[in-house]
């Protein structure tokens, strides 16, 4: 029981994902991003291997295509499998296999993957792509969040007779850096995309501060002095 939106921006190259599950943890298993190489996931019997050899495959320059092609060749229960691959150039393709449980779809576009699996209907993953083509100017971390909470709203995971909260969720953006600009998660929490969107919120003023720490240490003011600017400045 879980919806995810793989993304690219059109714009700026970044590539990302936002990940939602009734689920505790989820977060150890969205770690495949990787800065101008691409994004993936393996989700519903997770198989993480999937997500290192998808990386390794795009890093070598293999399109999106050719590498869910390798994963399902390589992966004697793909049946059991949701995967989805966006590469550098936003080519963007996706595996539902039979055997996932409940209602498991995807809807694929240029630069995104919507998916999801344990799901109220296929309308869950149409509002999760439309959650995230909502504001195609917006950072990417902005328009991964809106797809998951889209996909809450339009009933997420279970069935309407028994509906299932997130339990979990995470959100990963990556740019130029070997590192993420945004690595959030919520490992355990009854409504974990409210609690996500929170501590999304309260990170965003303190991005560009840590990074300027980074880079100008010895000009950089101490953390409480930063949190009194912001408390003025509301």
């Amino acid at each position: 029981m879980t919806y995810t939106i793989l993304g690219r921006c059109q714009r700026t190259g970044r590539v990302g994902i936002g990940i939602a599950t009734f689920s505790i943890t989820v977060g150890r298993y969205c770690w495949g991003v990787k800065s101008n190489v691409g994004v993936t996931v393996s989700q519903a019997f997770a198989n993480e291997r999937n997500n290192a050899l998808a990386l390794r495959l795009l890093t070598q320059g293999f399109t999106a295509r050719a590498v869910l092609q390798q994963l399902m060749d390589n992966d004697p229960y793909a049946e059991y499998r949701q995967i989805g691959v966006i590469d550098r150039t936003g080519m963007a393709v996706a595996h539902t296999g039979p055997k996932t449980r409940g209602w498991s779809g995807h809807v694929v576009g240029e630069n995104y993957v919507a998916f999801g699996n344990g799901l109220m209907g296929p309308e869950i993953a149409d509002a999760i792509a439309k959650g995230f083509l909502a504001e195609p100017e917006s950072d990417l971390e902005h328009r991964l969040l809106m797809g998951i909470e889209a996909g809450r709203d339009a009933g997420g995971q279970g069935t309407r007779e028994r509906p299932k909260t997130e339990r979990s969720a995470a959100l990963r953006v990556y740019s130029t850096d070997a590192f993420a600009d945004i690595d959030l998660r919520v490992d355990l929490h009854d409504k974990a995309v409210d609690e996500l969107r929170r501590v999304w919120s309260y990170f965003k003023p303190y991005e560009p501060y840590y990074r300027h720490r980074e880079r100008n240490p010895r000009g950089a003011m101490g953390q409480e002095e930063f949190m009194k600017t912001l408390q003025a400045a509301e």
